[in-house]
């Protein structure tokens, strides 16, 4: 081969190095970005999913809840009385969707162990963990 061949397949060879390099800094920067976003994003769509899943629930209405003007004999302001009352209500809410969230989590937890159970083969490598030790 003569020299000039030679000195021109270097240049392209060391092109296409420097090409590859540059191609791989963008990677490594788009990976960083991912590691650094795709936390934050995965959050904020299973919380979007949760509430979206969230059941309504009508206020319930008990005999029992004293309001504060009654059993208060300082006055509050209105804002404060309409925070209080907000609270409760929420309050009342959450305590009557108790029941559905209880299943949802014993219909999860069931749903792992099931997981659990399954035979180790059937698990691809990439997604064990590493036994430290």
């Amino acid at each position: 081969m003569a020299p000039e061949t030679v000195e021109i397949e270097e240049a392209e060879e060391d092109s296409e190095v420097e090409s590859l390099e540059s191609e791989l800094k963008q990677m490594a920067q788009k990976v960083l970005d991912y590691r650094t976003t795709l936390p934050n994003q995965l959050h904020a769509t299973l919380r979007s999913i949760l509430d979206a899943q969230r059941p309504f629930f009508p206020p319930v209405a008990s005999e029992q809840n004293v309001s504060t003007e009654e059993s208060s004999s300082v006055p509050e302001d209105p804002e404060t009385a309409k925070k209080i009352k907000l609270l409760n209500e929420k309050i009342s809410s959450n305590c009557a969707a108790m029941p559905i969230v209880l299943k949802r989590m014993k219909d999860c937890i069931a749903r792992i162990e099931k997981f659990d159970s399954y035979n180790d083969a059937t698990i691809h490598p990439a997604f064990k963990r590493k036994k430290s030790g």
